[in-house]
């Protein structure tokens, strides 16, 4: 039971947030032989302290039997502390809760404290963003902890080149992939709101005139979470060339820093840069041969090139950052095709697994998409598009990366007066904010 025992006597609820909190209250009164009900409603709207059980008349025992408290809000959550204050002012707290906006609790002499009207379970609180937005702290409940799992946006494929003579004619490289950061915070050290920025893709190479080598790709952007967080993005593979000269896929962006763009050598990692197996927050360079070593662990992926010879390397994998782009369909001198790359993906150390590269021949096509980031990897990356020495064909595109820094995949070679094959456009960065 609960009992008021002095004029000075009273039992009050304290909230910590503006929400709408309905209050009934029974009660029995005894004074010497009478005994006389009574009942108190009351409506709180503010954060304040509130007295829910008004103190008894002189000589009057107020026996509590009865108390609901109930977060009539439609959508704001509200701790409410209920304490007993005695005469002199010394505060008691009996009990508190967390009320999600609909729940309620009730005191009964049977059974004491308990809940009674549990709302929707809303923790933890997960917000996805796939494009640029606002974060909004959850107000539901007040949370403790924030976790935000952040992608950079992947670098996009070159394009093919277009060559109708006997010459060793390339195929674009693949893009990197972008880097992966998390953080957990103490969800009251953020602010209310907090921007989130979705880099971009970097965009595909674009093929040149017929005859001409195609054009590289660009690099991914970052993202990032206010100014708490950012993930870089992966470098663009290189344009395949009109000779036998090496194809640099792109560097895959690293904790501290963009990937840069292929050329005739892979381009380097974002920093700290890996060369070849890359751990940490390390980026890792694309291949400029047929490498299956371009791995990372946090950073994003290295593109897969192609060496003169010519021979295709895979697009890197990455156990949590993108995967690189797969590299483009090529030509040897005789010319004969040589097929392009598979694209890397993301949950793994091993390099390819991807996207699949174009078939080649009379129709070529173009390499296939990468997987999209969910909570548990990255964007995988763009399969290589498929070539052809059929005269007046044009080369096939490469796949696209991945949602969450999948690198581009490289286009084919084309035959002139067909072009190459466009490079595909590297994934958007991703984030996920789950608060509990």
């Amino acid at each position: 039971m609960l009992l008021l025992v002095s004029t000075t006597d009273v039992l009050q609820v304290v909230t910590d947030a503006a929400a709408d909190i309905d209050v009934h209250a029974s009660y029995v009164d005894l004074s010497g032989t009478t005994v006389t009900p009574g009942n108190q409603n009351t409506l709180i709207t503010t954060t304040t302290t509130t007295d829910i059980v008004s103190a008894p008349g002189s000589g009057v025992q107020r026996n509590i039997k009865y108390v609901a408290i109930r977060n009539a809000d439609a959508t704001d959550g509200c701790a409410v502390k209920v304490q007993h204050v005695k005469s002199g002012g010394t505060a008691s707290e009996i009990c508190s809760f967390q009320l999600a906006a609909g729940a309620a609790i009730q005191f009964t002499d049977a059974n004491g404290w308990e809940v009674v009207g549990v709302a929707p379970l809303t923790y933890p609180d997960v917000q996805v963003f796939s494009a640029s937005g606002t974060w909004t702290k959850p107000t539901a409940f007040t949370g403790k902890t924030t976790t935000v799992q952040l992608w950079g946006a992947g670098g996009g494929g070159g394009a093919g080149a277009s060559l109708a003579t006997a010459t060793v004619a390339k195929g674009g490289g693949g893009g990197g992939g972008g880097a992966y950061m998390e953080r957990t915070y103490q969800t009251a050290d953020l602010a209310s709101t907090e921007t989130v920025t979705i880099g971009s893709g970097g965009l595909a190479g674009t093929p040149g005139v017929a005859g001409a080598a195609g054009s590289g790709g660009q690099g991914g952007n970052s993202s990032s979470f206010g100014s708490w967080l950012t993930a870089f993005g992966g470098g663009g593979g290189a344009g395949g060339a009109i000779s036998a000269a090496a194809t640099g896929g792109g560097g895959g962006g690293g904790a501290g820093g963009q990937g840069s763009n292929g050329s005739t050598s892979g381009g380097t990692g974002g920093s700290p840069a890996a060369s070849t197996f890359g751990t940490g927050g390390q980026g890792v360079a694309g291949s400029a041969t047929n490498s299956t070593q371009n791995v990372a662990e946090y950073g994003g992926a290295g593109g897969g090139g192609s060496s003169s010879s010519p021979l295709a390397g895979v697009g890197g994998s990455s156990l949590m950052g993108g995967g690189g782009g797969g590299a483009g369909g090529c030509h040897n001198s005789t010319p004969n095709n040589v097929a392009g790359s598979v694209g890397g993906r993301s949950g793994t150390y091993t390099a390819g697994g991807g996207a699949s590269a174009g078939t080649d021949g009379a129709a070529p096509t173009a390499g296939s998409n990468g997987s999209d980031a969910n909570s548990t990897r990255g964007g995988g990356g763009g399969g290589g598009g498929g070539t052809t020495v059929t005269a007046a064909t044009n080369g096939g595109a490469g796949g696209n990366g991945g949602r969450g820094g999948g690198g581009g995949g490289g286009g084919g070679v084309g035959m002139n007066p067909g072009l190459g094959g466009a490079g595909g456009t590297g994934g958007s960065g991703y984030c996920i904010v789950t608060t509990w």
